[in-house]
């Protein structure tokens, strides 16, 4: 499993924004307040940036002063390999930026889990840390996988010398190819403090691009092959699993 996605992009923004700190404006809104995650094929997506395999498209969030992404990649990487990355609850320091921890915990199942990570800061931002519930689905028939991200942080008890980040939703569809597997990651994060929406906005293009690039290197590493994934009778996904056959 990995919790990572959700709050790698933050944390990059927090490592460049240090010197610039007497600049940052808060956005404070209740959580209540702010919208579900856009549909993939909304038509107000936005092309901002096309590097390679990667599109990456933004949308403003009403209520919100940062902007939702929308990163698409076709990688060449089985959806088994991916998979394989994504249920390991260490992959996070693989490839996503500044993340220091990750680890699961409670007792949940591969559908309906909770994990924990941390982010590192430079001084003086002080380290943010993210409670996500993740819920994992699948269709066999067309081999598509789904998993949601959400922040839920009031699962674990805050730490004084940590930010706990509220509002965070990641969704990522994993779609198999003749080439590879296709990739669509959606993700508003609404982080703690203060930071000004221009400059997370500006950022929020360019950081996907690099995570799903490094995200298709460690696939390709040898720990990660020989995966399959099982189906359970309803045609929903069952497990990632090594193939032993």
């Amino acid at each position: 499993m990995t919790v990572t996605n959700a709050f790698g992009v933050m944390g990059t923004i927090f490592r460049l924004t240090g010197p610039v700190l007497a600049l940052f404006v808060s956005f404070s809104v209740s959580a209540n307040n702010y919208p579900p995650l856009p549909a993939e094929n909304s038509e107000q997506w936005a092309l901002q940036k096309e590097i390679d395999n990667i599109r990456i498209y933004t949308m403003d969030q009403q209520n919100s002063g940062f902007q939702a992404f929308k990163a698409v990649a076709e990688l060449n990487v089985p959806i088994e390999n991916l998979m394989a990355v994504m249920i390991n609850p260490k992959s996070c320091m693989e490839w996503v930026h500044n993340c220091i921890e990750s680890f699961a915990f409670g007792k949940g199942n591969f559908h309906d889990r909770y994990a924990y990570s941390v982010n590192n800061m430079p001084w003086p931002v002080t380290d943010r840390d993210y409670v996500l519930r993740i819920r994992t689905r699948g269709n066999q028939q067309t081999g598509e996988i789904f998993m949601d991200l959400n922040a839920t942080p009031g699962m674990r008890t805050e730490l004084s010398s940590r930010i706990r980040v509220d509002r965070s939703d990641t969704h990522y569809h994993f779609t198999p190819t003749d080439n590879g597997t296709r990739l669509v990651w959606l993700q508003h994060t609404e982080p703690n403090g203060a930071l000004p929406g221009w400059l997370v906005n500006n950022l929020v293009v360019d950081i996907p691009v690099k995570s799903m690039q490094a995200l298709e290197a460690v696939a390709q590493e040898e720990k990660y092959q020989g995966y399959r994934i099982e189906w359970s009778e309803d045609g929903n996904i069952k497990a990632v699993v090594p193939d032993n056959s």
